[in-house]
């Protein structure tokens, strides 16, 4: 289901989410939308920094990436309000849009537990072939990150603000922490 999104060479990907996810009460939604280091059901790996060049020309022209249901460009549902790399993946904050009746349609089927998962929308710039023929993007167009039934990342779910600042702290401190190590040696 690409709704013409192949025309333009833009990929998608579903696929069976297995853990729960949450939502902020005033509609305020945040989480993951792409993990680094993991291999998704298709075999891809997204790089650390794989965003950073469409991240970066996005706020150049003051533009956003898109919220939508399930990769349907005629169904934005919501905002973005923070799209961001970290050392975790692509953290993303925004809010439904409630006012929208297919925003309003969502906030209450995350909140019920019906649906459990982001995707991304984007168009590969640059990837290469591991030994196992398994893609590791380097840097990827993004053009939108969706709530959807079935995220092809397992990791790519919603989950509250303090538990996503909570895991960015602890990676930072890892990273922090093995930096330090590699310096000693």
């Amino acid at each position: 289901m690409l709704h013409g999104y192949a025309r333009l060479g833009l990929e998608t990907k579903f696929c069976r989410f297995e853990e729960g996810i949450g939502v902020e009460k005033t509609g305020e939604i945040s989480g993951y939308a792409s993990v680094f280091g993991h291999r998704d059901q298709g075999g891809d790996v997204v790089k650390k920094g794989a965003y950073g060049a469409s991240l970066a020309a996005l706020k150049s022209k003051a533009r956003a990436v898109k919220m939508l249901w399930q990769h349907d460009p005629a169904q934005p549902i919501g905002i973005w309000d923070e799209v961001r790399e970290d050392a975790k993946g692509l953290f993303v904050r925004g809010r439904f849009l409630t006012d929208v009746q297919k925003g309003a349609e969502a906030l209450a089927l995350v909140q019920a537990g019906a649906i459990d998962g982001l995707s991304i929308g984007y168009r590969t710039v640059r990837a290469e072939k591991d030994a196992k023929g398994h893609r590791l993007l380097h840097e990827l167009e993004l053009w939108e990150v969706s709530l959807v039934t079935f995220p092809m990342l397992p990791e790519a779910r919603v989950g509250g603000v303090a538990d996503a600042k909570a895991d960015d702290l602890m990676l930072q401190l890892a990273d922090a922490f093995e930096e330090a190590r590699t310096m000693m040696v």
